[in-house]
């Protein structure tokens, strides 16, 4: 058998599909580039919004212009997750924090206790 990477021949087990761990890193990191890429984008993308939520909101609630949110780089459209409470107020969080839209282009910025 073959190195499934480098094509060098194989010694040991015969199950085995890789020479080393080098080539068996090289060969998984290939596999999984494009989506590797893509949760990376994403991941950075929640973690600029989780960081510019946080520096807005100190006091665990803020009422802030969306233009500010926009103007530190603030991307509305990633989020963790949704929540709809019982009144129709519709939050979308980043982990921790949540924020809705107000009247008047503001934001209301929330942080969960619990």
């Amino acid at each position: 058998m073959n190195c499934l990477e480098c094509g060098e021949k194989i010694i040991g087990r015969s199950d085995k599909k890789f020479c080393n761990d080098a080539c068996r890193n090289a060969y998984n990191n290939k596999q999984n580039k494009d989506s590797s890429n893509l949760m990376r984008t994403i991941n950075n993308r929640l973690r600029k919004n989780y960081r510019i939520l946080a520096e807005v909101n100190t006091d665990g609630k803020a009422k802030v212009p969306r233009a500010r949110l926009d103007g530190l780089g603030f991307d509305f459209d990633y989020f963790t997750n949704l929540k709809v409470y019982k009144n129709g107020s519709e939050y979308k969080f980043i982990y921790d924090y949540g924020y809705k839209f107000l009247e008047d282009d503001f934001v209301l910025i929330v942080k969960n206790q619990s």
